[in-house]
């Protein structure tokens, strides 16, 4: 099971380790997006430095109905206790989780600050 937080903004945050290709890993904090079908953001500066595999690039319809590409990269992810590699998104902005990262998973949400946020196995 994966816990996090509902943050000052109603934001659903989750922590999550992600580790680079020389198996050097970064701790961050990222937000849960409901509306984002892909898997995770990361910043381009994240992405350098963890030194991340490129995979290629994905184009994406936005929030306001606008396209937008991509460049594709692999990262690899503790998830509810395993690692899984995934593929991530440089956008700017901070890291955001979306539904293809949470698929087969149970997620429950207290809309409070400071709320409880919990992920679980299906």
């Amino acid at each position: 099971m994966i816990h996090g937080k509902v943050n000052a903004y109603q934001e659903a945050t989750i922590p999550l380790q992600l580790r680079g290709k020389n198996r050097q890993t970064e701790d961050v904090e990222a937000v849960i997006d409901t509306g984002f079908s892909g898997f995770l953001t990361l910043s381009p500066a994240l992405v350098v430095g963890l030194r991340l595999l490129p995979w290629g690039t994905s184009e994406f319809t936005l929030g306001d109905g606008s396209e937008a590409i991509f460049d594709v990269y692999i990262v690899t992810l503790l998830w509810d206790g395993q690692e899984r590699d995934i593929f991530v998104l440089a956008a700017e902005g901070g890291p955001l989780v979306g539904m293809s990262l949470l698929e087969g998973f149970r997620l429950a949400v207290d809309v409070i600050e400071n709320g409880a946020v919990t992920i679980e196995a299906l």
